[in-house]
């Protein structure tokens, strides 16, 4: 009791009879606490004008994107107009990847972004096709001959096609095995011991064209943490199947590659798939060796994935963005392996 008298007696001799939690001097009165919201809402007004970008749709500005398309690339694929624009979306795609800019919680803000995005997707098409254009009039073919007939014209929208989430911005409409769902394709790299090595996220449905970024994603983790050893062999399933990523990967990388060009439900081959390195890997995966190999994928990445969607109960991202599910993904994949070394800790001491 005589500590709280003297503790009461120095909070009196410093504050008097006030409390000590009154309301600033400014604030005590309803003319000053009006004031002060007033000044407050000017305040963020100034903060908002400054930041916000201009929401007049004239004006909204349109990053300038360098696109590279390689005519002799595109035309050995055989894919027309088609294929110079599939190049040229697969760059946007990948300059925005880079950016990896997170998504805004206002919505304003995220429709502006958007009519930016549905913009530049317009730019980049028109800059394909004049690319495409400008080859057909004046490329050669193999023989050095002139090309036959000039392409029909192209006619540009008047204002930028397509659709895009105003929620997620990065999501993309993607296949799943009974439907669609708004999301990602997430990809993982997994040893025997079903340890995840790499972990990436991508926004385009089909896993074709995942080969090789996901065999240097690998080299490149492995490298971070000192280890000097490659993977002697990538085995993938047919939707895997790219000839100039597994041309790259063997010679490049040093890694071979064992991936059916059929997929497994499949009875007869593919329409044109025959001969060749079609007929070479058929071949190698039906002997003992390479059936014993493509038999050990199913037990080596599948069970990552059912126990990470059913055991776990992790089968959606809860932030949105690209980059946010990556990081998202990358830590679901790290947990993983945590406890598997974990179980197997366990499992070696009882022994």
């Amino acid at each position: 009791m005589k500590e709280a008298g003297e503790i009461d007696a120095a909070e009196d001799g410093l504050y008097g009879q006030d409390r000590g939690d009154e309301l600033p001097e400014h604030l005590r009165t309803r003319e000053g606490r009006r004031a002060a919201l007033a000044e407050a809402k000017r305040k963020l007004e100034r903060e908002k004008n400054a930041s916000a970008p201009s929401e007049a749709a004239g004006e909204v500005e349109v990053a300038e994107v360098k696109i590279e398309l390689d005519s002799d690339v595109i035309v050995a694929r055989t894919q027309g107009r088609e294929g110079w624009l599939r190049e040229a979306r697969h760059q946007l795609d990948e300059h925005r990847r880079r950016e990896a800019k997170p998504i805004v919680r206002s919505r304003a803000q995220r429709l502006l972004e958007a009519e930016r995005r549905m913009a530049q997707d317009l730019d980049v098409e028109r800059a394909a096709n004049e690319a495409y254009e400008h080859y057909r009039e004046h490329g050669r073919d193999t023989q050095g001959r002139r090309l036959s007939r000039p392409p029909k014209p192209y006619g540009p929208p008047d204002i930028p096609p397509g659709k895009i989430n105003t929620t997620d911005l990065d999501s993309r409409n993607v296949k799943t095995p009974r439907s669609y769902t708004q999301g990602y394709n997430v990809q993982a790299v997994v040893t025997e011991e079903q340890i995840v090595l790499a972990a990436e996220v991508s926004a385009s449905s089909p896993d074709f064209g995942h080969l090789e970024p996901m065999v240097k994603a690998t080299k490149r983790e492995l490298q971070t943490i000192g280890v000097t050893d490659i993977p002697a062999v990538a085995v993938a399933d047919s939707g895997y199947w790219n000839e100039q990523q597994m041309d790259h990967v063997v010679a490049d990388e040093h890694v071979q590659v064992l991936i059916p060009p059929d997929a497994g439900k499949r009875q007869t081959p593919r329409p044109g798939w025959q001969g060749g390195r079609y007929t070479a890997m058929r071949q190698a995966l039906a002997t003992e060796y390479g059936d014993q190999l493509y038999r050990r994928r199913k037990a080596m990445v599948e069970p990552v994935f059912a126990q990470t969607k059913h055991n776990r109960r992790i089968n959606q991202f809860h932030r949105r963005g690209r980059s946010a599910a990556l990081s998202e993904w990358r830590l679901i994949t790290a947990t993983h392996n945590l406890l598997k070394l974990h179980k197997h800790q366990i499992a070696t001491a009882a022994a």
